[in-house]
């Protein structure tokens, strides 16, 4: 390394310092403090009590985890799959040059950059099951959100309208990588449209396919905010999912150690959600 290089790290340290201090605090020393809360009982209130591996044998015993975990499965699962096959059809589309392409490009990303929370409150309204709209132009009288059957399709559908749009763009992307010569090249030898997307197409995506997956796998492990203002975990807990199970433990019964306990246990389904994706990509990129 020269001289004048070694010269310019202060300077350069000097800018980003503000990032780092920020994530210290904002980030890594709220990540150590929680874990140390997972081992003790406290209530905001009273003097912290360390109380060992207690909080994790609670949650993971506890009657009510098998449900809210196998409710985050199913929405995760549910959503990963619906908001990457779904995206994936409209960009194949959008990029076959369409009349009215960047128009459409607009109005899919505009749910993503709406606030989850406005989303929320619409599409509460358009369900409800009273003045709802979806009762009322369709005629019949659903109690969607209120229907233990009904209620996790909805949030399931919801979170997929959101998302599409961000998917979508991210193929797009993808799709701009792949050479045009091979699709013109295709089309002189005789292949259809299907045979060139399912030859040319899915191979060349692939490692867009397994980032749009993954990205979209993770966020919906932690969804929050639409059950929330939507469901609240309702009915009969049949929404009730890991991150608001955390919001409960620690805002709604003061448990701050079976929150971070919880915390912690949601992180190493990620973790391991993360380390079987990554196996799954070694082994067919």
């Amino acid at each position: 390394m020269s001289m004048l290089s070694l010269k310019k790290i202060p300077i350069g340290l000097f800018f980003v310092l503000p990032a780092i201090i920020g994530m210290f605090i904002f980030i890594v020393i709220p990540i150590f403090c929680s874990f140390a809360l997972s081992f003790t009982e406290w209530d905001l209130l009273n003097e912290i009590k360390f109380i060992g591996l207690s909080n994790y044998r609670t949650v993971l015993t506890s009657s009510e985890f098998m449900q809210i975990f196998i409710n985050t499965v199913i929405y995760a699962f549910s959503t990963t799959i619906f908001a990457v096959i779904i995206p994936l059809i409209l960009a194949s589309l959008l990029s076959s040059k369409i009349k009215g392409s960047e128009f459409f490009k607009t109005i899919y990303f505009l749910p993503f950059i709406t606030p989850a929370i406005v989303i929320a409150i619409v599409w509460s309204w358009i369900f409800d099951p009273n003045i709802g709209l979806v009762n009322n132009v369709l005629k019949i009288h659903l109690t969607w959100l209120f229907d233990i059957r009904l209620a996790m399709p909805v949030l399931i559908f919801v979170s997929v309208w959101k998302l599409i749009g961000y998917n979508i763009v991210l193929f797009l992307i993808g799709f701009s990588t792949i050479n045009s010569n091979l699709y013109e090249a295709a089309k002189i030898d005789g292949a259809g449209a299907l045979q060139i997307f399912s030859e040319i197409t899915l191979p060349l995506l692939k490692p867009t396919i397994y980032f749009v997956t993954l990205v979209t796998a993770i966020s919906s492990f932690q969804v929050f905010d639409l059950i929330y203002v939507m469901t609240s975990g309702g009915p009969e807990n049949s929404t009730n999912v890991i991150v608001y199970s955390i919001y409960k433990y620690a805002f709604e019964y003061f448990d701050i150690g079976k929150s971070c306990a919880l915390a912690y246990v949601l992180f190493a389904i990620i973790f391991v959600l993360a380390l079987i994706q990554k196996r799954i990509a070694k082994e067919n990129f």
